[in-house]
């Protein structure tokens, strides 16, 4: 397969003030392209002639398509039309605007969530569409899993080079911390820094702390995202991810530890666990040769650093 080029090329990044757009947007500044950005002010996402005119005027080559409506759980659970209608709209708005503009190459970040709650474990891509939903993210699975159909549908029907990604759960600088709608990495983060200032000696967590998850370090997905955009060209998506996973009661220990909180953690097992595990096959994308390179410890002093720097 010949290899794409992003030099010389004008590049947007949709959504790069997120924190997966933002890792991209950073990532490319060593490819030699040009990058174009969209403040919300400039463009809204959610108005498709606005969107194609935008494309248009600004003559763009390759998109990363990071925009989303995202969250945790409890999000999910309280603003499921707008999980839905917000991401359903923006995918289709940017994906259809890049045929129409004439884009040369897309690339669509998915999401792990995409997969039935029982999938078999490690999940691989076709798993797809072979079982149920988990409830407490359904409505953001089913928009992604709509972006994938709409990638592959546009390359069947028009011949464009759309591909698509499936990242598992991230963090990393940029995320959003909120304790209630924020991711588990995030939330556990602010957290455990608060109860650490607050010298409380307990912090709850949602569920049982036996669900199993995997986390990549934004970094890590945005190298991947370039490497996948320059080497691959096909309809069926690719997992990004470790191939590891912990559960959440390690996940917050570990946090603890970093943080330098030595309290103890307390459960809810009245609040929902999600699915009992999510980790990934990533033997596709390693075989094409790319593997993530940070481990997790670095990765979550990282973000830790930032949460500290730019929102404690």
């Amino acid at each position: 397969m010949n290899k794409f080029d992003l030099a010389g090329r004008r590049v947007w990044v949709a959504g790069h003030r997120g924190m997966a757009g933002s890792a991209i947007a950073g990532r490319l500044e060593r490819e030699n392209c040009e990058l174009i950005e969209a403040s919300r002010s400039e463009l809204d996402l959610l108005r498709q002639a606005d969107v194609e005119a935008w494309m248009k005027a600004r003559k763009i080559d390759v998109v990363f398509l990071a925009a989303a409506t995202v969250g945790g759980i409890q999000a999910n659970l309280t603003r499921p039309a707008e999980f839905l209608y917000e991401n359903l709209v923006i995918e289709t708005n940017i994906i259809h605007g890049a045929r129409t503009t004439g884009v040369k190459k897309l690339l669509f970040l998915g999401s792990s969530c995409i997969y039935p709650r029982m999938a078999d474990q490690p999940i691989r891509e076709h798993e797809l569409m072979t079982g149920a939903l988990e409830p407490t993210n359904e409505w953001y699975a089913i928009a992604k899993i709509a972006g994938i159909k709409l990638c592959q549908s546009y390359r069947r029907q028009y011949g464009c080079d759309f591909v698509s990604v499936m990242p598992t759960n991230l963090y990393g600088p940029g995320d959003r911390y909120d304790a209630e709608n924020g991711h588990v990495v995030a939330a556990l983060i602010m957290k455990i820094h608060a109860a650490m200032i607050a010298n409380s000696q307990t912090v709850e967590l949602w569920g049982s702390g036996r669900p199993r998850r995997e986390f990549l370090f934004t970094e890590d997905l945005a190298d991947a995202c370039v490497f996948v955009m320059k080497n691959y060209s096909d309809e069926m998506f690719v997992n990004v991810g470790t191939g590891h996973d912990i559960t959440i009661l390690e996940l917050a220990q570990s946090i603890a530890k970093i943080v330098g909180w030595k309290g103890t953690f307390t459960l809810n097992p009245s609040k929902p666990d999600g699915t009992p595990r999510k980790v990934l096959d990533v033997s596709r994308l390693r075989a094409l040769g790319w593997s993530a390179s940070t481990d997790f410890e670095t990765g979550i002093k990282s973000a830790y650093q930032w949460y500290v720097a730019n929102r404690a």
